[in-house]
């Protein structure tokens, strides 16, 4: 693989009523979600998420955690009946995380699939928010693409890249964090405050890194580690190991997105190939990782284990150039445009933030909201730690356009987009074509009524007249998709047609 991959990206909303802050957020973000799939056909008791093979508390270095000495919090194998959990037409997960609603990307291969999938979840968020403000007697409720509320809480956006599993985790793990350290630079969204809490005044590059407290670990939500470890793969379990990274920022510029995937795939493809052997290890890797975040002058350097000291540019600049040698050696890209768009964004990026910071601006989500800051200050001499800039920083997620702060530099053309509005708005309602996702979204399209639930690598369907759930595994992630699937499932003009068709041999 070069940037090519299975991919797809989670995001947890921020969630408020204005001038309500006792508003319940867990029943909030259920209406949030039921409203949406109201709207499309989709009722509550349909289409719901499937348990049946999950497994949280499986660690990648070998073992299980007990599930009587897991956090609640780990234990996301267990359905709350209260609370809203759908599958979409476009194949996503959108449904009630920790008070939090979630939109879970689509399965895609590839880097711009990512950004758009990724953008049609903010668009079925707006959506929601607007058909929520439309009930008569509804309080309003917002919504904000962000990762902390600036008083010590934060929710993630996370990132899943599926492996070999014959890759050794120990491989990953060294690789990937001097990357993981590093990578915020050109993917963090910005925020005002230090600390978990805030309290420290100042601006830093990333939402989340002040809430890292060690390297590895199982846990996502406490104790909060830079390389995660569940093995949970959602798929052919000897074959693959899905890597789930919780520690990237909710970006809404194109390029910060595309960047954050294709960059992270470029690094898994030389893990994976063995291409890279130097160590290149950090010294205490979350104290570096917040100490990168917190000098948006890109000045601040880390230690390797070698001894050199580096700054965040330097180590980025040492990743490209390695994955310039690879590709050159491997010379069989299956996607060579998609790997060169994304090896073009980093090298002009890494140089734009090297001479001038303020330049990147239309790629870069942190540098974009510091300008519009720092517009702020100028005006009206206000000091980091002047309430009025916290709010700003809110104000930037929010996902109405006509209150979201970034939706406004959007509009007017400030930024360097990679997907339109069109393709945005498809994506909202269709499931990428060349994954599972299709088969997936297409059930709940056509066949709503019989799908009694489904998840990553399943359908299960209630058929009249048939004693039993009848589940369809998609065990494969690039089975299901319309090529192979799309011709049976228009002609199956029920769902009972459609199983006879799946069971005769190709």
């Amino acid at each position: 693989m070069t940037v090519r991959r299975i991919m797809g990206l989670e995001t947890e909303f921020g969630i408020s009523v204005p001038g309500d802050p006792m508003a319940n957020p867990m029943y909030l973000s259920g209406q949030v979600v039921s409203v949406y799939a109201a709207a499309q056909g989709i009722r509550s008791n349909q289409s719901s998420w499937d348990y049946a093979f999950e497994d949280p508390l499986r660690d990648a270095r070998g073992w299980q955690l007990d599930r009587q000495t897991a956090d609640p919090s780990q234990l996301t194998d267990v359905e709350d009946p209260t609370l809203a959990n759908v599958v979409l037409t476009n194949g996503a997960r959108y449904y009630v995380d920790h008070a939090h609603p979630e939109y879970s990307s689509p399965e895609v291969t590839l880097p711009r699939d990512a950004v758009t999938w990724d953008r049609a979840g903010d668009a079925i968020a707006l959506e929601s928010v607007r058909l929520l403000a439309s009930r008569p007697g509804q309080p309003p409720v917002n919504l904000y693409k962000n990762n902390t509320d600036g008083k010590g809480q934060s929710y993630g956006t996370h990132e899943n890249y599926l492996m070999p599993r014959r890759t050794p985790f120990p491989d990953i793990v060294r690789h990937l964090i001097p990357f993981f350290v590093t990578r915020q630079v050109v993917c963090g969204a910005g925020r005002v405050g230090l600390g978990v809490d805030s309290r420290g005044a100042g601006y830093q590059i990333s939402q989340r890194a002040d809430f890292f407290e060690t390297e590895v670990g199982l846990e996502t939500t406490l104790k909060r580690p830079i390389i995660n470890t569940r093995d949970e793969p959602h798929a052919v379990a000897d074959r693959y190991r899905r890597l789930h990274v919780i520690l990237g920022d909710a970006t809404h510029l194109d390029v910060a997105t595309l960047l954050k995937t294709g960059t992270t795939s470029l690094v898994l493809g030389m893990i994976e190939d063995g291409h890279l052997t130097q160590d290149w290890s950090v010294r205490r890797p979350v104290a570096a990782l917040q100490a990168v975040s917190h000098d948006p002058s890109l000045q601040a350097t880390v230690e390797l284990v070698d001894g050199r000291t580096m700054t965040a540019l330097d180590v980025q600049w040492m990743y490209l150039e390695a994955a310039r040698a690879w590709l050159d050696r491997r010379g069989d890209d299956p996607e060579p445009e998609a790997t060169a768009e994304v090896m073009a964004l980093w090298e002009d990026v890494l140089t734009r933030l090297g001479s001038d910071v303020s330049s990147a601006a239309p790629f870069v989500d942190w540098v974009a909201k510091l300008g519009l800051l720092e517009g702020y200050r100028s005006r009206d001499g206000l000091a980091w730690d002047d309430h009025r800039l916290a709010a700003i920083d809110i104000q930037w997620a929010d996902v109405r356009p006509e209150k979201g702060l970034v939706h406004r530099l959007r509009d007017r053309g400030l930024f360097h987009d990679l997907v339109t509005p069109e393709q945005v708005r498809a994506a909202r309602s269709t499931p990428p074509a060349d994954t599972r996702a299709w088969f997936r979204g297409e059930c709940v399209r056509r066949f709503s009524g019989q799908v009694f639930s489904a998840s990553w690598d399943s359908v299960v369907f209630d058929v009249p007249g048939r004693a039993s759930l009848q589940r369809v595994p998609i065990l494969e992630p690039e089975r299901g998709t319309r090529a192979q699937v799309g011709t049976l499932l228009e002609q199956s003009g029920d769902v009972d047609e459609l199983l006879r068709g799946l069971a005769t041999p190709e």
